[in-house]
């Protein structure tokens, strides 16, 4: 946030994507934290290129320190980025931290067991009469998604960066999430653990299982869902 006050500055990576000081100084924090407190668990994070190259063990933490840097960047009053923390089993998303700091919203999930925003249980919604509300990127919103949603009926859309749109699903804001462009797993794996602790799901467009340690860590496709 000390970052954000002053009006951050980009430089850009090798794949075009932006990259801030606040971005490489919450990973120096995150990654010594995440060592003492889990020093047999490795880590997979987007600033660290080089553990991009390690083969996905059966249990790893997958972390983004700025998830939504673009959102960062734009300074637009809507709070649209996060910090991400998963940890992946067996290919599975079993705990997330997500928490949007110029919105002190701090979610919270462990499958199995629950989810929470600041500690309060929240849990996805039941379909509202009016019709479900989507939740769709900021920054990369294509034609792809706005034909599935025309597709399925949807007409009521909310805008937002970052893992937040996994989020407001979890915290029944919402009621589904679609996504067709390209997304990398840290993206989205903590986003994904709240919304399965709190009832929801993610699959792919088929309908299949959503999995981590893909090649490259990098997504396809997929649809976030609460009840929808």
């Amino acid at each position: 946030m000390a970052v954000y006050a002053k009006e951050p500055q980009a430089d850009f990576k090798g794949d075009g994507s932006p990259v801030t000081e606040a971005d490489r100084a919450a990973e120096a924090i995150i990654l010594p934290e995440l060592a003492r407190l889990a020093p047999e668990i490795a880590v997979i994070s987007e600033e660290n290129a080089e553990s991009h190259q390690l083969a996905p063990p059966r249990r790893f933490f997958l972390v983004d320190p700025l998830d939504g840097t673009r959102e960062f960047l734009k300074r637009d009053g809507r709070g649209g980025f996060t910090v991400n923390i998963a940890l992946i089993e067996d290919g599975a998303p079993v705990m997330g931290l997500v928490y949007a700091p110029a919105l002190d919203r701090l979610f919270a999930g462990v499958v199995g067991v629950g989810a929470s925003e600041s500690g309060r249980p929240i849990s996805v919604r039941d379909l509202p009469a009016s019709g479900p509300v989507a939740v769709a990127s900021s920054s990369h919103r294509d034609a792809q998604t706005d034909a599935w949603l025309a597709e399925n009926g949807i007409g009521h859309t909310v805008s937002i960066g970052s893992s937040l749109k996994f989020c407001l699903l979890a915290a029944g804001e919402a009621d589904v999430y679609p996504r067709f462009g390209p997304t990398m797993e840290w993206d989205t794996a903590a986003g994904d653990a709240v919304l399965r602790a709190a009832g929801g799901r993610l699959e792919t467009p088929r309908g299949e299982a959503f999995r981590y340690g893909k090649p490259d860590y990098r997504n396809g496709a997929f649809i976030a869902r609460g009840r929808f």
